[in-house]
């Protein structure tokens, strides 16, 4: 399962950054350009609880199989789009699959967990996206350039075969076949109240994911700085943290994971030099690279076991949201009123996290949050 994130990563993610040049090269605005991760972003989080519903109901490993060669389809069809427009419209049902296949490896992995190190293990199991995240652009962009888009999109179709091969490969997974499909039953709503939170904090996660390098432009700071600082410590400090949480509680946990992401947007919204932003992508690493698995590991103290992939599916939607906004909004505010102020307002609303959640521990949401079944 490692390896089959590994790879869902290490193809996405070279697709992902080099899309914008295409289409730029195709005649369409920067506007167009920023859709293609808005498309795809806001089509998984919109889908996501009920693509992950339908990985509770006919099996997580079929619905990792049908993602994969769904998504390779996708890989040659942008190879031979004939304009931005196709491509656009392609991403929209790419974000459906995608959102399947999210939710369903974060749901089957969890099966695989010992539930009392469950927060340890999804830390190992997120590092698959991190390192993934950390090589893909490299990788991509020097095949833009030198082989150019359809070599790209070749290479990433590739990928999503390997993909579909270790999904194969896998285990059967235990699914629920016997249980009805009511339309009630498709969305965790109380799930999707609770992670309001992660789309409070995830907000940030897009502004920086698409300007941090533009923003290090601006003050001649090395572009990767940021990225290579906040990969490196999420490795450094992802496993410790969740274990941890698993031994002294997870909700005693997750507010200071809060508290750094804010310290860390922060120092970024005043940041001047380099020195600043490695203290703010320590910061942000080191809350931002634990709050999910550690959130994921307490919610699931709660969730009943065939209704994983419909809570996975309800989180996925929250968070995608979240970052699909925050990107847009942060080009928004920057483009007037500078980044500076644009990331002071993502760590307003990251702060806002913090007693969303103590609110919702305060009324036990979490806590019930499947108590209505059995």
């Amino acid at each position: 399962m490692w390896s089959y994130s590994f790879t869902v990563f290490l193809s996405a993610f070279q697709l992902l950054p080099t899309a914008p040049f295409y289409i730029l090269s195709l005649g369409g605005s920067h506007l167009a350009a920023g859709l293609f991760l808005g498309f795809l972003t806001y089509a998984s989080a919109i889908s996501a609880p009920i693509t992950g519903a339908i990985a509770d109901r006919f099996g997580k490993r079929r619905v990792l199989i049908v993602a994969s060669i769904a998504i390779t389809l996708f890989s040659l069809l942008y190879a031979i789009a004939p304009s931005y427009q196709v491509i656009l419209g392609l991403v929209l049902l790419h974000g459906v699959f995608w959102s399947g296949l999210l939710s369903s490896s974060s749901s089957y992995m969890l099966e695989i967990i010992p539930p009392s190190r469950r927060a340890e293990g999804l830390g190992y199991a997120g590092l698959a996206s991190v390192l993934g995240v950390a090589v893909a652009p490299w990788i991509g962009l020097w095949m833009f350039d030198h082989g150019g888009w359809r070599m790209l999109c070749f290479e990433a179709a590739a990928l999503n075969i390997v993909m579909a091969l270790i999904a194969w490969r896998l285990t059967p997974d235990r699914h629920h076949a016997d249980r009805s499909m009511h339309p009630r039953d498709l969305i965790e709503w109380r799930i999707l109240i609770g992670a309001v939170m992660l789309f409070l904090y995830s907000f940030s996660y897009g502004g920086i994911t698409s300007f941090v390098a533009v923003y290090a432009d601006q003050l001649s700071v090395p572009r990767a700085l940021y990225f290579t600082a906040f990969c490196l410590t999420i490795v450094v400090t992802r496993p410790f943290i969740g274990r941890y949480a698993d031994r002294e509680g997870h909700a005693r946990v997750i507010v200071p994971c809060l508290s750094m992401i804010v310290l860390g947007v922060s120092v970024l919204s005043i940041a001047d030099s380099g020195a600043m932003f490695v203290v703010s992508a320590i910061l942000f690493g080191t809350g931002f690279g634990s709050a999910y698995p550690i959130f994921v590991a307490h919610l699931m103290q709660h969730v009943q076991e065939h209704r994983r992939g419909a809570t996975f599916g309800a989180l996925i939607g929250a968070f995608d949201t979240g970052i699909g906004t925050g990107s847009i909004a942060v080009g928004w505010l920057s483009q007037r009123y500078g980044f500076g102020r644009a990331f002071g307002v993502a760590g307003g609303l990251a702060l806002l996290s913090i007693p969303y959640f103590l609110y919702l521990e305060k009324r036990q949401w979490t806590t019930s949050v499947s108590a209505r079944r059995s």
